[in-house]
């Protein structure tokens, strides 16, 4: 049998070697292709983060003294947390029906009201109507028996005896007395999101929870989404612009009332923490994109 002799083992040696590195070739560019891709939906997911967040409280909100603040970073507005019906007011307390996880039901949460939160209650009188608002001084699952009687009208005796909870609220004082059972109940949490720096760093949208009433006093902030482009003074660059437009769409600032808005322009741009070379350019993947949000209970 004829052996290869060192040449033909060299060659071969030689084909190995420039097919290995070929193939090396072809998978660093292929780990460039996917990372950078990888990098491009996650900036693309962060500019859809932020717009959805908005978007779903911006557009809930009532513009009669809701809207605490305007600016190009940041908005501070009271949305909705929960709704109910009042089952029976007893001086401070209010009782509300239970709320079931699917189906038709007279309480809905979010999340559950507390001691930071306020709750409006409907008040129909020969005037006309409004909404009046209590803080809240507690607010506790009870037996639905307790709170909400099958005697309102709001609780089935199925309910009741089935040991079912009902909720109590304790307010700062006693309702008005044109506040009856049936009327309805919105329970609103203030809170600010805003462009905001952190220690690493990067700008992220963020959210911080506010007092109930009275002047601004917010906590720390809590990342919702990004990281987006620094803030800057000039809109074309910021990482989160808002901007504000009344009916006619001409532009509010931060003096003007609230009880104008009815538009909200919201600009989000991401960007990657990761840089990416390719073809000897570095860069990092960034995206952007604008959503209108028309205010959907601005009139009184």
């Amino acid at each position: 049998m004829r052996a290869f002799t060192l040449l033909e083992l060299a060659v071969v040696l030689a084909i190995l070697g420039v097919a290995g590195a070929a193939m090396g070739m072809l998978l660093i560019r292929q780990q460039r292709f996917y990372r950078g891709a990888s990098e491009l939906l996650y900036a693309r997911e962060g500019v859809r983060d932020a717009l959805e967040v908005l978007a779903g409280d911006l557009r809930g909100i009532a513009v009669d003294d809701t809207v605490r603040l305007l600016a190009d970073s940041a908005i501070e507005i009271y949305s909705s947390v929960g709704s109910s019906v009042a089952c029976q007011v007893i001086d401070k307390e209010v009782g509300l029906p239970r709320a079931v996880p699917s189906g038709n039901t007279l309480s809905a949460f979010v999340a559950e009201p507390d001691t930071g939160d306020l709750a409006l209650f409907y008040r129909a009188t020969g005037d006309g109507s409004s909404w009046e608002p209590h803080r809240i001084g507690a607010f506790s699952a009870r037996v639905l028996a307790a709170v909400c009687p099958a005697s309102s009208g709001f609780s089935s005796p199925e309910d009741i005896a089935s040991g079912a909870q009902g909720f109590q609220v304790t307010l700062d004082a006693p309702l008005s007395a044109d506040i009856r059972p049936g009327a309805p109940v919105r329970f609103i949490r203030r809170g600010r999101y805003s462009l905001y720096r952190a220690s690493d760093g990067s700008s992220y949208l963020g959210y911080r929870r506010c007092n109930a009433q009275g002047a601004s006093s917010c906590g720390a902030v809590q990342p919702l989404s990004g990281p987006y482009r620094a803030y800057s003074a000039n809109p074309a660059a910021t990482g989160l612009l808002l901007e504000y437009f009344d009916d006619d769409g001409h532009r509010l600032t931060a003096a003007s009332s609230s009880l104008s808005l009815a538009r909200v322009d919201v600009t989000a741009r991401s960007e990657s923490n990761q840089r990416l070379s390719i073809e000897g350019h570095t860069f990092k993947p960034a995206d952007s994109a604008t959503v209108s949000i028309a205010i959907r209970n601005r009139l009184p």
